[in-house]
């Protein structure tokens, strides 16, 4: 009976035979020992080829990368019993070549037997630890699977990593993302919930879900508290963690910025002042290197900036020349700030002709902010609310041309990042002011529209299972 382990060796064979090669002369050019290939051939029981060697024979027949990869999955599995190392191997040279087929086809035969989940497990973080994230993904997806242990940290790292990976511009997809590993997220080593719970609070905050985003910073900072004794009346007792991605005073602080943040978005101004002195003045902080105390530098900013925008957002704009000062000496904070400022100027009837000049804000400027500081989703999210808020501010004042073009930049942009919240505000504002846009304006919203109906991008997601009152 011809079995694919057969194939694999009567075409090279017959590879040999049409290249007028004897077995001496194909082991040179293959650069693999005479007796090696003999043995792959000829033996009794015929010896195995390792991936590197059908590699090697591929490239000496003339053939391209993944030759007989399809046949060579029975190869990994001798007898019917997996060789791990022969296996693991394959499924590496596997991702390098990008064949998933033949991954797939691997990790269904090892599941099995579920107990191999531990080696996938591992194999995928070993991959995840190179930097190979996407490389990696096929194989937690795997342990998500077919892990039989539901409460095992082993499936809430995987369900993490993926989320990790999941996030990105399209917004609606970040979310489906988070909503799907949430039930996880207390399950991981405390090391790697930190991260969890600042990633999940930067996904709601691109979705303006700030109730969501308030319970993320309170379990931050529970988490902070109870497990690291994080507490500025007591400083050396402050337990220091594992490995974390960002230094711990990244995440002490954002657990109070985070908080102000969302309760500022939520209206309650005064609530949101009172955790400004959470991240103020860190510097308090035990063993602070250069790195902790670069952070505690940005966190002091913010809090000046943040401080800022609360007096504007409860209608006191007297110090809106010092705030304008304080922007054009730290230009990362314009984006965000002037994003306020506008609000403050819809809700309030302030005048800002003169801001929106000092930062080269007028009706037909291409407008640029410095991007390299947020993360790209985060600041793609920012920039449609300041043009859909710059909309606004020009159709307050009767300048409807330049507030309808901005109100469709926003519009086109929130399609992009499919974020529904923000389309939807965009469709409403642009119904509302509709009868004064121009024949042109109104062919390339009715286009974007279509495109929404063509693509149906926008769906209705479901509900955090955050627990909401």
């Amino acid at each position: 009976m011809i079995t694919n382990t057969t194939t694999i060796r009567l075409e090279i064979e017959k590879g040999i035979r049409q290249k007028g090669h004897s077995l001496s002369s194909f082991g040179k050019q293959a650069g693999i020992n005479r007796g090696i290939i003999s043995g792959i051939l000829n033996g009794n029981p015929p010896k195995s080829i390792s991936i590197r060697q059908l590699d090697l024979m591929a490239e000496a027949l003339g053939h391209a990368e993944g030759w007989m990869y399809e046949y060579y999955v029975d190869e990994c599995f001798i007898n019917e019993k997996a060789d791990w190392r022969r296996i693991k191997a394959f499924l590496l040279r596997c991702t390098e070549i990008g064949r998933y087929d033949c991954i797939k086809e691997v990790l269904d035969r090892l599941m099995e037997d579920l107990n191999n989940t531990i080696s996938i497990f591992g194999l995928a973080e070993e991959l995840y630890a190179e930097g190979k994230v996407q490389e990696s993904l096929p194989f937690y997806e795997c342990v998500i699977e077919n892990e039989k242990h539901q409460h095992s940290e082993r499936l809430a790292i995987s369900h993490y990593r993926v989320f990790r990976a999941s996030i990105g511009e399209n917004t609606e997809k970040s979310f489906r993302s988070a909503i799907r590993f949430e039930p996880y997220r207390n399950r991981l080593p405390e090391n790697l919930m930190l991260d969890a719970l600042l990633q999940l609070a930067n996904v709601y905050y691109t979705l303006q879900d700030w109730k969501t985003m308030e319970y993320c910073a309170d379990e931050l900072k529970l988490l902070l508290e109870q497990v690291y004794k994080i507490d500025p009346h007591y400083p050396e007792k402050i337990i220091a963690p594992k490995e974390t991605e960002r230094h711990i005073v990244v995440y002490y602080g954002q657990s109070f910025l985070l908080k102000s943040v969302a309760l500022e978005s939520l209206g309650k101004y005064l609530d949101a002042k009172s955790y400004i002195s959470g991240y103020a003045d860190l510097s308090w902080f035990p063993d602070l290197d250069s790195v902790g105390q670069k952070e505690v530098d940005k966190f002091k900013l913010a809090a000046i900036a943040n401080k800022h925008n609360l007096d504007l957002l409860m209608g006191d704009d007297s110090n809106l020349d010092e705030y304008v000062n304080f922007l054009q000496r730290h230009p990362n904070e314009i984006l965000p700030s002037i994003i306020v400022i506008l609000e403050a100027a819809n809700k309030y009837n302030f005048d800002i002709k003169n801001t929106l000049k000092t930062f080269s804000i007028s009706f037909d400027s291409e407008i640029n902010f410095q991007n390299d500081y947020y993360q790209k989703s985060t600041y793609k999210a920012r920039l449609v609310t300041f043009y859909y808020e710059l909309a606004l501010y020009f159709l307050i004042r009767e300048l409807h041309n330049d507030g309808i073009k901005y109100v469709l930049k926003s519009l086109e942009m929130a399609l992009e990042i499919v974020n529904k919240n923000k389309v939807l505000d965009c469709v409403s504002l642009f119904e509302q002011f509709k009868a004064f846009s121009t024949d042109n304006q109104k062919e390339f919203y009715e286009n974007l529209i279509r495109g929404v109906n063509n693509d149906a991008k926008i769906h209705i997601v479901a509900k955090s299972s955050f627990d909401i009152n």
